[in-house]
């Protein structure tokens, strides 16, 4: 059974859902699953693997079914780690465990850094920060390159673009550059432009989450046992280069998960993962053991 809600808050109506019940017989706390630009939809197969838990997902303002009521367009890290407070405030169960996946990944370490008592357990799979690069101006440029091609040829232009730069193995260097920008087509998908530039991944108004440079002090302090994840399949690729860059500023070793980027997602997706393997491993990890886990070698 999933329950949904939706929580009033300044400028927007949150849509949530849960999985479960609240209160929580056994006194669990709730497991939290966020992403962005990504929305609750995509959790429902890591989800469905965790059927002893109160699974609580929800949409981003402005993002799926959660509407906006103010003017601003923009993604916010640290706005949506201000949602997010006030969602685990909602539930009143108390602090939470959290699997956070790219874009989610970045709002859930502004929230453990913000408000370190909501999070017990953070699991931030992949958080495309651009800032702990050692090649962060040059990683700032594709990701310029991604918006313009978008803007030039609206979504399949710019989702071409995304995926090359997303797929590129290692730090960007001028044969990154030099190579011509790949066809919507090469990725079987239509080189049709609607004429809309609202998409959250491509139109700059994320700008924000890849922007974002985590308050490594605070997380340090925090009482939140913080565990920095990449999939097997992403090593060497840029959020996975992140994720590892952001462990070690914070003298952990990155946590490997099976599959990619959305190895946590199913079948009906078009990029699907492992679903079941990842959940795996998520419960494995959520409980403590890090032993067992595949090398990044």
């Amino acid at each position: 059974m999933i329950a949904s809600y939706t929580l009033g808050i300044r400028g927007a109506d949150l849509v949530y859902d849960i999985r479960g019940p609240l209160p929580i017989p056994d006194g669990r706390p709730p497991l939290l699953m966020i992403g962005q630009p990504m929305d609750a939809s995509g959790f429902g197969a890591l989800a469905s693997y965790f059927p002893d838990r109160t699974v609580v997902t929800y949409d981003p303002r402005g993002i799926g079914r959660s509407m906006r009521s103010a003017g601003r367009v923009d993604h916010d890290p640290l706005v949506q780690a201000g949602d997010v407070h006030l969602l685990i405030a909602a539930l009143g169960a108390g602090s939470v465990e959290m699997f956070a996946s790219s874009g989610g990944a970045v709002t859930a370490l502004a929230l453990v850094a913000t408000h370190p008592a909501d999070v017990l357990v953070l699991v931030a799979h992949e958080p495309p920060i651009l800032g702990v690069l050692p090649d962060r101006d040059a990683a700032e440029r594709a990701l310029g390159q991604v918006g313009a091609a978008y803007q030039a040829g609206g979504l399949g232009a710019g989702m071409a673009a995304f995926i090359a730069m997303t797929s590129w193995p290692g730090e960007f260097t001028q044969e990154y550059f030099d190579r011509p920008l790949p066809a919507p087509a090469q990725y079987g998908m239509s080189a049709e432009d609607s004429g809309s530039r609202d998409d959250p991944l491509l139109s700059g108004r994320s700008a924000a989450v890849t922007a974002y440079l985590p308050d490594f002090a605070a997380l340090a302090a925090s009482p939140t046992r913080i565990v920095i994840a990449a999939g097997e399949e992403s090593l060497g690729l840029v959020a996975a280069r992140a994720a590892a860059a952001v462990a070690e500023r914070l003298h952990q070793q990155l946590t490997i998960f099976p599959s990619h980027h959305g190895g946590f997602v199913g079948g009906d997706h078009p990029f699907a993962g492992q679903p079941e393997a990842f959940a795996r491993r998520l419960r494995a990890t959520l409980a403590g053991d890090q032993a067992g886990q595949p090398g990044p070698g």
